[in-house]
């Protein structure tokens, strides 16, 4: 059977010692974790190793012996380092050493038992500890497609990598602390450490305090009985921008929490939650420093009003030309002449209404502007909530003329079931047979002459202001895909993978050092990071949708049918 050995490459000129570290014997391979240096007393080393299993878990223990001989090889220290194995108690007893400058090494196992060398075939792979200590390995995202030996190894690696994380306690002691024991690993030369790290940690105490208090009289305030009444209920419910400040909300309420990450997933979550708050705010401010520069709110305020009295203009052109005789069409003269008045009567309302409100609008933009600071997707949340309200007269067309029409093609299609002897059963969802007599059907043939040839003339009112409505939602949703992208973008791992990619493994890979005959083969271990297409799929903020995801054929029927699209709604609603 082959014993694998994974030895870490920080120890390989460290003086001749005992190996410490863990034996999986499923996988018949042992951790090195550390080397412990002469003079030591072995009843501490015991004791250290026993307090050490019962703060990190792990059983760690003395595997073997490690000699580093500069000169040539020295039969004394051999036989004294082979002598440890009757003192520790393993088997097998793992025996690594380096003979002078030589590129080989020479590695074998001793049987205690029977007191001879064990004849069998060793790997000796070489990994970073302070890489694979860092490092999160990840399970294959398509489980289902992963193959069982796959599996196996995922959990083998995992072994291994768990081993040297929950092993951080042994690597706070180094060479220059005054216990009796002198140990070599990757922090050997002293404790990496910040002041200026330190320094935060301590402020972010009380920081964090602070911001919990404030965000609890935030939520207790969102929560009471006053949001709950009409109309600041409806508001709340249907604007985007209150939507996206619950968010934030919720957010802050995360990363302000007192409770500690349990796994690598939360503590992934809060530092995604945090730098995403850290660079849209930083993008807000930006945005908000550039509107306010050479006066540009005045300058968008003075563009406004004329570019909404052209949209009126183009509405009022239109509606002209579909009272008319649009693209050579003959249309039912009455029906059209009162739905262009009526939408015509519209317009002139929402133009009155400009202007009502113009010399307000720079006011307007000028505090709304200062909302940039709370963060860019507040800020494109304000900016889609204003185009709903500057094109709510196209919305009131749009629903006029869909439910015209609506009420038309349900009308038309119930008097077809009259003509085929059919009706539609409310109880029980379904068509049953069914008997009319004369007077009946003379009426519903009426009807249905009437139904149909004025369906043409609401049938192209409601094809223009779809169209129109549709244009709408493209921009809206163009918005909302980019605020969707800043709040679900894990923007923390993005640089993570980009700067510490070992961070995030996604396996490892081997490579092949020194093989020569009667040496054991040399491995080096290198970690294999995630693709970013794994990490944003992996670490991917949950975000809120304010508009249902149909599907194309739901959509194209919807249109058909005249069914509304898109209304104002919150998540979770049921469509009309």
């Amino acid at each position: 059977m082959v014993l694998k050995v994974f030895f870490p490459s920080c120890c390989s000129s460290a003086e001749s010692g005992i190996l410490i570290g863990r034996w999986i014997s499923e996988q018949n391979s042992a951790v090195i974790l550390a080397v412990v240096h002469f003079p030591f007393i072995p009843v501490q080393v015991k004791q250290y190793l026993s307090e050490l299993q019962r703060v990190t878990k792990v059983n760690v223990s003395v595997l073997g012996s490690w000699n580093n001989s500069k000169q040539e090889k020295e039969e004394s220290l051999s036989e004294f380092l082979e002598d440890l194995g009757t003192i520790f108690s393993h088997e097998p007893w793992i025996q690594i050493s380096k003979e002078g400058e030589s590129k080989f090494w020479s590695c074998s196992t001793l049987q205690k038992r029977s007191n001879n060398h064990r004849e069998e075939e060793i790997i000796l792979v070489y990994y970073d500890q302070r890489k694979v200590m860092l490092s999160c390995l990840h399970p294959p995202l398509d489980t289902a497609a992963s193959t069982a030996h796959e599996a196996e190894d995922a959990s083998r690696l995992s072994a291994i990598f768990d081993t040297v994380a929950k092993s951080k306690v042994l690597f706070m002691t180094d060479k220059y602390d005054d216990g009796p024991i002198k140990l070599t690993h990757w922090q050997s030369d002293g404790v990496e450490a910040s002041i200026i790290v330190e320094l935060m940690k301590q402020a972010s105490v009380p920081a964090c305090m602070l911001l919990t208090f404030l965000l609890s009289l935030i939520s207790g305030a969102c929560k009471s009985r006053m949001l709950k009444f009409w109309p600041l209920s409806f508001l709340w419910s249907k604007l985007s921008t209150c939507e996206q400040l619950a968010h934030r909300l919720q957010h802050l309420q995360v990363i302000s929490s007192n409770k500690k990450a349990q796994n690598q997933t939360q503590l992934m979550r809060k530092a995604n939650i945090f730098v995403s708050l850290l660079i849209d705010v930083a993008l807000g401010i930006l945005l908000m420093s550039w509107l306010y520069r050479k006066n540009r709110i005045g300058h968008l305020a003075d563009t406004l009003i004329p570019v909404a009295d052209h949209v009126a203009e183009e509405l009022q052109d239109l509606l002209q030309w579909l009272m008319g005789a649009p693209a050579g069409l003959k249309m039912n003269r009455a029906l059209d002449q009162v739905l262009g008045r009526f939408f015509l009567y519209h317009i002139h309302l929402w133009i009155s209404y400009i202007h009502l409100m113009s010399p307000f609008i720079e006011m307007i933009l000028w505090y709304v502007g200062l909302s940039a600071c709370l963060g860019l997707t507040v800020a494109l949340c304000i900016l889609s909530d204003i185009i709903a309200l500057l094109t709510f007269h196209i919305y009131c067309f749009y629903v006029y003329g869909a439910r015209l029409y609506c009420l038309k093609i349900y009308g038309l299609s119930s008097l077809w079931r009259l003509f085929r002897g059919k009706k539609w059963n409310v109880l029980r969802q379904r068509v049953d047979s069914c008997s009319y007599d004369l007077d009946q059907l003379f009426i519903g043939t009426l009807l249905f002459t009437i139904l149909l040839f004025l369906l043409p003339t609401t049938a192209l009112y409601y094809l223009v202001f779809t169209l129109l409505r549709l244009l709408v939602v493209i921009v809206q949703g163009l918005i909302h895909l980019l605020v969707d992208l800043v709040d679900s973008l894990p923007l923390y791992s993005i640089i993570l993978r980009l700067c510490r990619s070992y961070r995030l493994a996604a396996g490892v890979k081997f490579r092949v050092l020194e093989q020569q005959d009667g040496k054991p083969l040399r491995l080096l271990m290198q970690i294999n990071p995630l693709s970013y297409g794994s990490v944003v799929q992996t670490y991917r903020l949950p975000t809120y949708s304010c508009y249902p995801k149909d599907s194309w054929t739901s959509l194209c029927k919807k249109l058909f049918l005249g069914e509304l699209i898109y209304p104002w709604k919150h998540k979770g609603e049921k469509q009309d």
